[in-house]
């Protein structure tokens, strides 16, 4: 499996130069501090989900042209061949079971250790939306005022568009399936 750690700082700091931005430009763009920016661009912090969203839309990109670049036009993802995410102090790793941003869904494999999860912050996306299925352990979902107690086996369907977020409860790891229409990440 191909393993990306985030943060993953230079990508984000060469996506800034290529438009021709400033570190205070896209800090405000995307509501954090010049500084934080400065700290994620040189891997020195880890931002939330919903911070990395600010911060790819401040680029006038997405999380996922990000973390690949260009999008693959295969349809077939070998397990070995995987892109996988760790979210480094988000407890928390996605393995992309299906590539680019060219089909009408996208599936994520997230593995989620006892306290981790998207981080403390809600957020949106422009996907209509996720459908999640908890294949192992636990998983609280907060999606708008709403807050569910996920079990494994257990699936729910809600818009992507609502801020929403989730966090594992523990004890255990958990293991839950992310199915987002239209790709956004």
């Amino acid at each position: 499996m191909t393993d990306q750690e985030l943060p993953f700082g230079a990508t984000i700091r060469a996506a800034r130069r290529t438009s021709g931005l400033t570190l205070r430009a896209v800090s405000e763009r995307a509501g954090i501090t010049e500084s934080f920016l400065s700290q994620v661009e040189r891997d020195l912090a880890s931002p939330s989900i919903a911070t990395l969203r600010r911060i790819a839309v401040a680029l006038g990109t997405s999380i996922g042209a990000l973390l690949d670049g260009a999008a693959a036009h295969g349809q077939l993802v070998r397990a070995a061949n995987r892109r996988v995410v760790t979210y480094a102090g988000l407890h928390a790793r996605d393995e992309f079971l299906t590539e680019g941003s060219d089909g009408r869904l996208q599936v994520i494999l997230s593995h989620i250790e006892p306290g981790g999860g998207t981080g403390p912050e809600a957020y949106a996306h422009e996907s209509d939306e996720e459908c999640l299925i908890i294949l192992e352990g636990r998983l609280d979902l907060w999606v708008g005022a709403e807050e569910y107690h996920l079990e494994e086996g257990d699936a729910i369907r809600y818009s992507s568009r609502v801020p929403h977020r989730n966090q594992n409860p523990g004890p255990d790891a958990a293991r839950a399936l992310f199915v987002i229409t239209p790709p956004s990440f």
